[in-house]
């Protein structure tokens, strides 16, 4: 077992889920669902930082049709209770960071102030916005990748992590 599955196997909730990885074509509905959920959010856990990150909040990119969702609150614990009475469902515990799943598809990423990933996350799609090199060298490799079944979304994501880091670095 790899040391990506040791952790899965420790901040999962309801262990590995094998997925196949499947890319939409750009969709001009994907800003307004990040807005649906900005504002169940806020009316959950009242004033916070919300941010629509990932490859849904990046204009003519194809992505898995999920959109991700980034929120910074001061108590990790304290946000979660609120966003399930709301109907999102935790799925992922771990140092630092939560995962929850809502409808319409949207993972809620869950950071605590001054957490790096914030930045990263916020630089990287910045980056893609502004970058027609940097974007199509991404999508190229999602399109590589997408098409086949993974252990886990998770491993999915560390396959795209060496290009992220490098363009990061590149900026």
């Amino acid at each position: 077992m790899s040391d990506l599955d040791d952790h899965l196997d420790r901040v999962l909730i309801g262990g590995r889920q094998p997925v196949l990885v499947e890319l939409a074509e750009p969709d001009p509905s994907w800003p307004r669902l990040f807005e649906e959920h900005r504002d169940r959010i806020l009316a959950a856990l009242g004033p916070a930082e919300i941010d629509h990150v990932g490859s849904t909040s990046v204009p003519g990119l194809a992505a898995k049709p999920i959109v991700d969702v980034q929120v910074v609150v001061p108590d990790l614990e304290a946000a979660v209770e609120p966003l399930v009475a709301a109907g999102y469902v935790l799925r992922v515990r771990e140092e630092g960071h939560r995962v929850l799943k809502g409808e319409p598809p949207a993972n809620v990423h869950l950071y605590l102030p001054g957490d790096p990933e914030i930045e990263a996350h916020l630089r990287f799609r910045d980056l893609l916005r502004t970058d027609p090199e940097a974007r199509r060298r991404y999508e190229e490799l999602k399109r590589s990748l997408a098409g086949r079944v993974w252990p886990d979304m998770n491993h999915y994501a560390e396959a795209k992590g060496p290009l992220i880091r490098e363009l990061l670095r590149g900026q």
